[in-house]
């Protein structure tokens, strides 16, 4: 095995800076529209059932989950095999506006509309993931090995202000305009989204550059050569047994974080019966406090290494979905009482919130590092010349069963007709996550010849 990494120019500050970019672009529709508010919108005011609605939103992940999961791989292959990542990216970019833009139609009391509005929130989240792929195969050609951890964690955090500015953008259109029963602030949070992107994606189009070289390949052939050598490194996964290891253990653990971030606003929403400027506040707490935990992150990776960032924080993030779903209406830490909350309470009032929120906390500084430095480390497992791949085989890994986490979500929320215990299906994949990243070696594999 070894360290080393094919010589590549680094690409220049502004190239890097716009590489990051990228984040700030696409983290309003996962903060605004997947977490924080349209999300509970979705679940808890246009179907009006909250267990209907939760298992309904877990639908679209886990359909989504297994689009992403087919297509990541080979499309990773055969940017490979054309040396150009960036066209990908643009047809899932714009994949992921149109399914924005579709949620304008989400109109409350329209049953008839749940469908195609589910429908909009599978495509839109397949380009927001399958863009994100190929934007991270950039990472390793674009930075030296030894700033990697930096400027994925530079990213991560930068996407975080942008969700937080995103947030206190809603926040502030509440504020003005009001209550409203159409609930137009909530549908018009996947357009803005959308507009969102459009202005601050052209960045990194335009400065990040592609230093693979492109080869003049038509499509067909791209796939035939991508495909040809993504199964020929299926066949050889055993000769890349701990880059294999890593990314099973990622496959459950970051399954286990993308449950909870995606369904805790649904859940505090159903419990507590928090309103949009609620959820709101709510969301730019835990993002202020995730915006210091992926910088913070992003410097114990290049200084610890990325397999014990990521181990500290998986055993943070499964403390706070713990304290998380300890919490109901009635008590906290599971078998404590709580006074019944007061309809009349100040902002985060009962002694249920309070709790809630010192565990979201937690879970909010700890997902940036963890997000951070698996996105790391596959670049820093990778053989050389065989990122895309690789980074596609990530995406598989993350995506693959993505689709169970939200589908155990749904089938134990509806047996159960309980929020708590849908939630609770979390635990078990960051806790098998965290048992077999023990067994990761971080070290560069070296491809076969």
């Amino acid at each position: 095995m070894t360290t080393g990494h094919e010589a590549s120019p680094e690409a220049s500050r502004l190239g890097r800076f716009s590489w990051a970019l990228f984040d700030w672009a696409n983290q309003p529709f996962f903060t605004v529209v997947t977490t924080f508010i349209f999300a509970p919108y979705f679940a808890n005011v246009m179907i009006g059932d909250p267990v209907k609605g939760q298992a309904t939103w877990a639908f679209t992940q886990w359909m989504s989950g297994i689009a992403i999961a087919l297509l990541s791989p080979f499309l990773g292959a055969m940017a490979d095999a054309g040396g150009r990542r960036k066209p990908y990216i643009l047809v899932f970019q714009a994949l992921l506006v149109l399914g924005c833009a579709g949620l304008w139609w989400a109109y409350p009391g329209r049953p008839d509309l749940v469908g195609p509005i589910a429908w909009a929130v599978v495509l839109a989240t397949v380009g927001a993931e399958m863009s994100i792929v190929f934007n991270n195969a950039q990472l390793p050609d674009i930075v030296r090995p030894q700033r990697m951890g930096w400027l994925s964690g530079f990213g991560w955090g930068l996407g975080y202000v942008g969700g937080l500015i995103a947030l206190a953008l809603v926040l502030a259109a509440q504020a003005a305009l009001g209550p409203d029963e159409s609930h137009a602030l909530e549908r018009a949070t996947g357009p803005a989204s959308a507009a969102w992107l459009i202005v601050f994606v052209l960045p990194m189009f335009l400065f990040t550059p592609d230093y693979r070289r492109p080869r003049p390949l038509s499509l067909w052939v791209c796939a035939r050569e991508g495909g040809t050598t993504l199964l020929a490194t299926l066949r050889r996964l055993r000769d890349y047994r701990n880059a294999l290891t890593y990314l099973v253990a990622f496959m459950l653990y970051n399954d286990g974080l993308a449950a909870i971030i995606a369904f805790g606003g649904i859940y505090a929403s159903a419990t507590f019966g928090w309103t949009v400027t609620t959820l709101g506040i709510f969301g730019i707490v835990v993002t202020v406090l995730a915006i210091p935990g992926a910088f913070l992150g992003g410097g114990l990776d290049d200084a610890l290494g990325s397999k014990r960032t990521v181990q500290l924080a998986i055993a943070g993030v499964i403390v706070a979905t713990l304290g998380i779903l300890g919490v109901s209406a009635d008590s906290v830490l599971f078998v404590l009482p709580a006074d019944p909350i007061s309809p009349t309470r100040g902002l985060f009032g009962s002694v249920q919130e309070k709790v809630f929120m010192a565990f979201a906390l937690l879970l909010g500084f700890c997902m940036g590092p963890m997000q951070a430095a698996s996105r790391t480390l596959i670049g820093r497992l990778a053989p050389p010349n065989m990122s895309g791949e690789f980074y596609g085989l990530f995406a598989l890994s993350g995506r693959a069963t993505a689709w169970m986490a939200p589908l155990a979500i749904d089938v134990v929320t509806t047996t159960t007709r309980s929020n708590r215990w849908g939630i609770a299906c979390v635990l078990v994949f960051l806790a098998l996550g965290f048992a077999l990243l023990w067994r990761v070696r971080e070290e560069r594999a070296v491809a076969p010849h």
